[in-house]
């Protein structure tokens, strides 16, 4: 047993098994996050290797990658019996990084002669943008997401975003492994752990400096943030939707005594049940308009005053500005157009504005090609599709201008970037976040930590505070470094009140972007030309 237990522990199975199992423990639920500084090293020293063991080594790594990333994405499963189907697929889909960054790295060490403590956190680096791009982008459970405590490290997320963060510990890592013996003919070496040390060393003393910078805004809001825990099979259950929307509206009864002074109320996502109604009186009528068309431009804004007059009456009733997330039906020539929003309503009941959803969830929010495959459709939890919103806003509330994004808007950084640039352009830029979100299709799972923990980097990244308003939780506080002030809790009701402000400090992410990590994807794609180039045969030159 002792030489088949030696010889399964050299394998690549086996080596890429244990990296993968430390770092799914320095993520939620278990939370060790020292343990994101050394997983990585059993698949770089895979990458160091003359030659991978077995005779299927990167059909092994895949097999790693995809069990890595079902027991990761577990709650994905959670929302509908149909969703298991997007759970494997999706672990299926994320599998392929590892045996890819092992391939792409070794093709850099190997062939390009490229020291491997900048060839794997390049690679690692381009591949986890690319992870944040394709098949609409999720990064969620990324390995910078371990560090979200270690505020003075995640700081240098306002230089390229949470993808410096993994570059760091992609080069500490790639550094020990350097250091460690790999062949018989190898000695242990010590510079490479002094050469991570050091850029760690800068990465920290950057964080401190950024820490110092900051200071108390010189105009602050205090905002209410309102959780219950309302299952969410009931959200399109119209026999309990008044049930429901009653129950924030003696939350938000019970918040205003505690905090008579709150200058906003804000509700999560769709927790508003009556659905916000739209048109656009200069469009042609609705097929089923029952008048003329001038009938149609002069009734409309009466009917649609008619439509909006329980939300104006509820708000005027609390006499507070409310921001409430809310289904919004569009009257258009070609049909109804259903959005995801976010609206904002004053104190005397008028509506300032509405936010619509623009980056909408796949599978979650829409199915390709559902509207003419109705029976697709009906094996999701999704009745119909919602459409993309067009633009970004943002809302003045006493002197605080607040952007407002929904649910999954916060797992990608580039989504929020480009949002706040929109409204700078627009010299509109917000001074503070505020993410509508219902996490209750997960459960209570380590879902809501991840989610959570995105919302962390995207304050650091744009350096503003963000605030979370979650069904089921987790409702939180974060300040522009990233620190989470106050949390709710998880599967219950709660209420928090944020007092926030403009922080003053500049982020350089919101100026570049992704062009570090974009670079790093570039190197990626040369290494795998290069590779893919070695493997196909050439017939030998004349001479």
């Amino acid at each position: 047993m002792a030489p088949r237990f030696y010889r399964f522990s050299r394998s690549t199975f086996a080596q890429a098994t244990c990296g993968a199992v430390l770092l799914w423990a320095a993520l939620p639920p278990v939370n060790l996050w020292p343990l994101a500084w050394v997983a990585p090293v059993w698949w770089i020293l895979l990458a160091r290797r003359d030659e991978l063991p077995g005779r299927r080594p990167y059909r092994a790594l895949w097999l790693v990658g995809f069990l890595f990333w079902l027991a990761t994405y577990h709650f994905i499963r959670l929302p509908h019996p149909a969703t298991s189907i997007g759970w494997v697929a999706l672990a299926a889909y994320l599998g392929c990084y590892l045996p890819v960054f092992v391939g792409l790295t070794r093709v850099a060490v190997h062939r390009a002669r490229v020291p491997v403590i900048l060839a794997a956190p390049v690679v690692w680096t381009g591949l986890e943008l690319a992870r944040a791009h394709l098949i609409t982008g999720i990064t969620m459970g990324a390995l910078g997401h371990t560090q979200y405590r270690w505020l003075a490290l995640i700081q240098v997320s306002d230089l390229a975003g949470g993808y410096a963060v993994d570059f760091t510990i992609m080069f500490v890592a790639a550094g020990v492994a350097r250091m460690i013996s790999c062949g018989p003919s190898r000695r242990w070496t010590w510079w490479p752990v002094a050469t991570a040390v050091a850029l760690l060393a800068i990465v920290v003393t950057y964080g401190h400096v950024r820490l110092a910078q900051s200071t108390a805004p010189s105009k602050i809001i205090r905002v209410a943030l309102i959780q219950d825990a309302i299952p969410p099979e009931f959200k399109h259950d119209q026999k309990r939707a008044d049930q429901n929307q009653q129950r924030y509206e003696d939350l938000t009864t019970e918040a205003l005594r505690r905090w008579p002074d709150a200058d906003l109320i804000v509700w999560p996502e769709t927790m508003y049940r009556k659905p916000l109604l739209d048109a656009d009186p200069s469009m042609p009528a609705p097929p089923d308009w029952p008048g003329t068309q001038r009938q149609y431009e002069r009734q409309l804004p009466e009917w649609l005053e008619r439509q909006r007059a329980d939300m104006a009456d509820m708000v005027r009733w609390f006499g507070v500005p409310m921001l409430l997330g809310v289904d919004t039906v569009y009257w258009a020539p070609g049909g109804p157009r259903r959005y995801n929003s976010a609206a904002l309503v004053a104190a005397d009941g008028t509506l300032v504005g509405r936010y619509d959803k623009m980056h909408r969830v796949l599978f979650g929010e829409y199915v390709p090609l559902g509207e003419y495959f109705p029976r697709l459709q009906r094996l999701t939890p999704l009745p119909v599709n919602l459409a993309p919103g067009r633009r970004p806003e943002a809302f003045d509330v006493g002197g605080v201008r607040l952007a407002p994004n929904i649910c999954y808007e916060t797992v990608l950084p580039h989504v929020i970037r480009r949002q706040v640039l929109a409204l700078r352009v627009r010299d509109d830029e917000p001074d503070v976040l505020v993410n509508l979100t219902n996490d209750g299709w997960f459960r209570g799972s380590s879902e809501l930590d991840m989610h959570l923990v995105c919302g962390a980097f995207r304050a650091v990244e744009s350096r503003k505070p963000l605030l979370i308003a979650a069904n089921t939780g987790i409702s939180a506080w974060i300040n522009a470094d990233g620190r989470i002030v106050q949390r709710g809790p998880r599967g219950v009701e709660g209420q928090l009140l944020a007092t926030v402000g403009a922080d003053g400090r500049r982020s350089l992410y919101l100026m570049v972007g992704d062009v570090p990590a974009g670079l790093c994807l570039t190197a990626c794609i040369v290494l795998g030309v290069v590779g893919l180039w070695q493997r196909i045969p050439h017939a030998p030159r004349e001479v």
